[in-house]
């Protein structure tokens, strides 16, 4: 309760003309961190005060953000296990308030529609044409190639309420909803493309790497061979690298999915923002 008469006082300081005594308050604010944006949002609502309220937004932002870095660096240290949770992340830099579990359960409805579909002796093509049935047919999921570089398309919230995502958000939601129904899906990095891989462990003799075929979740779910690949490449003048073939990290899939928010954010000319990604891009860097 003492910290709430604090917090109260200083919440009342903030529209304070002096410089100096608005840093000093600003300063003991972000000290508490988050219990204090409940304060905050409510002095704003109360407010008429334009500079007021841009002096709060400002420092919610600033703890939100703060959080936003301490989540992904524990989730890199823990060994980035869970994509979803990566995702949802980088969510909460643009939308820290959003409800997470809706998302959750969004993904999970989907899911539930794929295994009502799913028998035992289909084979692992016929698995993927089910679940592109129901991503692309039955849900409507699909490429926005009209506005490619909108950040939104980065956000799985958005791609998730729209329908519409870029390469990488769509394959997220793709190889997450294969692997909650233990179909062996995962990301492959190729060069200014996004794709999916079905592994099959038993194939990694050789120069197969384990994959059995590709995905494009781009382009609904369109399964293709390792040649495409090749070719692909070729068209690039790029050398055949063992990565471009087989699965990356999920770390590499969040690094991607930032590096698609600076560069829509640079377009956009959001300096801000994209001084903000570089710093979550640095946690997660290759050391």
């Amino acid at each position: 309760m003492e910290n709430n008469a604090e917090i109260s006082a200083l919440v009342k300081l903030l529209d304070d003309p002096d410089e100096e005594v608005f840093q000093h308050v600003e300063k003991k604010l972000l000290e508490y961190g988050g219990q204090v944006v409940h304060f905050l949002e409510n002095a704003w609502e109360q407010s008429f005060d334009a500079l007021l309220q841009e002096r709060i937004e400002n420092i919610v932002h600033q703890i939100q953000f703060k959080t936003v870095k301490e989540d992904l660096n524990l989730w890199y240290l823990s060994g980035a296990f869970d994509l979803l949770q990566g995702a949802l992340i980088i969510n909460r830099y643009q939308y820290p308030d959003l409800d997470e579990q809706k998302v959750i359960n969004q993904i999970e409805e989907i899911k539930r529609d794929i295994w009502l579909g799913l028998q035992y002796e289909m084979s692992s093509v016929e698995k993927v044409k089910l679940i592109n049935h129901v991503l692309y047919q039955q849900y409507g999921f699909g490429g926005n190639t009209k506005n490619h570089h909108d950040p939104q398309n980065s956000y799985l919230n958005q791609v998730l309420e729209s329908k519409k995502g870029n390469q990488i958000t769509l394959a997220i939601i793709y190889s997450t909803l294969a692997q909650k129904l233990d179909l062996p899906v995962y990301g492959i990095n190729l060069p200014q493309h996004f794709i999916l891989g079905y592994i099959d462990d038993s194939k990694q003799e050789g120069n197969e790497y384990g994959v059995l075929f590709y995905i494009n979740a781009f382009n609904r779910g369109n399964i293709f061979g390792k040649h495409d690949v090749d070719q692909f490449l070729r068209q690039l003048n790029l050398e055949a690298l063992p990565e471009y073939y087989r699965p990356c990290s999920n770390t590499d899939i969040i690094r991607r999915v930032i590096r698609n928010l600076i560069s829509a954010y640079e377009n956009a000319g959001a300096t801000d923002k994209v001084a903000e990604l570089n710093e979550l891009q640095d946690i997660i860097a290759e050391k």
